[in-house]
């Protein structure tokens, strides 16, 4: 099986394509790339989530890199993915990896590569990465066990974590939060979140209860994936407890998921729509806004009426994060629940994305709802919805013969302005909604997305897609 990477790393299914082999080779072709920077004397961060295989998947990494007589800095504890950016920014590391198949269900694993100042590696680095895969086939790898590896100091074992957590820190304005004596429900969803975000909130005087804080490699038999569908039990405690905020992690920490003081969860759109507002209006923030081709235009709004632009890019977090670099851009983000603000890493991180939050609670005095209710006062409503289609190979090649080589569109009771293909398919209509077919880079899904005034609208175009793909929508 060739290792392809997709919009956020190369995942496959463990024991299929997640094999020793595989790791191994695709960590050998990391380390070529290491030794080409700076003579790989940097070193590169290896960390790893709960997943089944993946510490062990870490120290097979690990080997690789002793062997090619590459610098590894192993994290030894579970990690959050975003934990392992920092530690490449922070430690002017040459790249890093993680091993995590993020919100995917648990029978996957894979791994995620970041390039100098811990970014998401581009497209032309993992492009070269696939090159010098294989390249490799049939060639054996030469590795130092790990232990060996650790006594010769090949490897060294890196406690990044409280540089981590200091840092993010020193970026939230902490006595606001102390002065508030919020309460907040964590849902790290079996994943990796609970040290570093339960640190920060009770250093902030915050009460902190914690739901599905253990390891469970089978997520408790849900995706770890934070979403209306997967946020139950938050919800109910949220409820239950008066909470001011409850805040959810996917299974590597770099998504999140929201339930608001009413118990409702919050769409990421909305999340990452309040963040923006905020810094503009509240901290007084001047800056530009970068989202993905299927995140909500309310972002476009904010950003005109502070004299500012959204930028659209397509979908991949790599996307996000070097338009930001080109523009200074003080937020970007996705509707799937990634997002990051301008200086701290250069990659999505959910543990800052709720610190932040819940600063965002204690400085304006106002309940999230609230918050989202002024927004749509002065804006207006933008109201997504969403749906996941699976299908055989002959499917996919029928839907993408449909959509993108005869070009067919379905007929829809509103205007269509003008198509865009540059990342799927997507319509932007003449009212200012929009439309958008494309196939997931990261499980085999084909999304669509529609954004209306009321989400009656949008549920009436999802469902004339639908009828116009011949599709049913895939089972949660």
């Amino acid at each position: 099986m060739k290792i392809r990477f997709g919009t956020g790393g190369w995942r496959e299914i463990i024991g299929d394509g997640f094999t020793r082999k595989n790791v191994e080779a695709l960590t050998a072709a990391l380390a070529q790339t290491a030794r080409e920077e700076a003579n790989g004397q940097a070193g590169v961060a290896v960390g790893y989530d709960r997943r089944f295989l993946s510490r062990e998947a870490a120290q097979w990494a690990a080997q690789v890199l002793a062997g090619a007589g590459v610098p590894c800095l192993f994290i030894d504890q579970a990690a959050p993915t975003p934990l392992v950016m920092f530690s490449v920014r922070h430690y002017g590391l040459t790249c890093g990896m993680a091993v995590t198949a993020s919100h995917n269900p648990a029978i996957y694993n894979g791994i995620k590569v970041f390039t100098q100042d811990g970014r998401d590696a581009p497209e032309e680095v993992t492009n070269a990465l696939e090159e010098r895969i294989d390249a490799l086939a049939g060639r054996e790898i030469p590795v130092v066990p790990f232990e060996e590896g650790v006594r010769r100091g090949l490897i060294r074992i890196l406690t990044p974590m409280n540089d981590y957590v200091d840092a993010i820190i020193r970026s939230v304005d902490m006595d606001a939060i102390r002065a508030q004596g919020l309460r907040v429900a964590l849902d790290p969803m079996y994943g990796v979140s609970k040290t570093a975000l339960q640190t920060i909130l009770i250093t902030a005087r915050c009460n902190v209860d914690v739901i599905h804080e253990r390891r469970d490699a089978l997520f408790g038999g849900r995706l770890p994936s934070p979403n209306v569908h997967t946020l139950n039990r938050l919800r109910a405690y949220v409820e239950e407890h008066r909470c001011d905020i409850g805040i959810a992690t996917d299974g590597d920490a770099d998504r999140l998921g929201v339930i608001d003081d009413r118990g409702e969860f919050l769409h990421p759109n909305k999340i990452l729509v309040l963040l923006y507002y905020y810094l503009l209006r509240y901290r007084g923030w001047r800056g530009d806004a970068v989202r993905n081709l299927a995140t909500t235009h309310l972002l476009d709004a904010i950003a005109a009426d502070f004299g500012m632009r959204c930028h659209e890019v397509p979908v991949g977090f790599k996307h996000i994060s070097a338009k930001m670099a080109q523009t200074g851009a003080i937020i970007g983000g996705e509707s799937s629940g990634g997002l990051t603000v301008r200086g701290h890493i250069h990659g999505k991180d959910g543990i800052y994305a709720g610190t932040l939050l819940v600063e965002m609670i204690a400085v304006t005095g106002k309940k999230l709802s609230q918050l989202y209710q002024e927004i749509c006062r002065r804006y207006g409503t933008y109201e997504m919805e969403e749906r996941d289609y699976r299908f055989s190979p002959q499917e996919k090649a029928r839907i993408s013969r449909l959509l993108f080589e005869e070009k067919k569109l379905p007929s829809l009771d509103v205007e269509v302005d003008y198509v865009s293909y540059a990342d799927g398919c997507k319509l932007y209509f003449r009212d200012g909604g929009w439309l958008i077919c494309r196939f997931s880079g990261t499980e085999p899904l084909l999304r669509v997305f529609c954004e209306m005034d009321t989400a009656a609208r949008a549920k009436g175009i999802l469902t004339a897609v639908e009828d116009f793909l011949g599709l049913a929508p895939a089972g949660m």
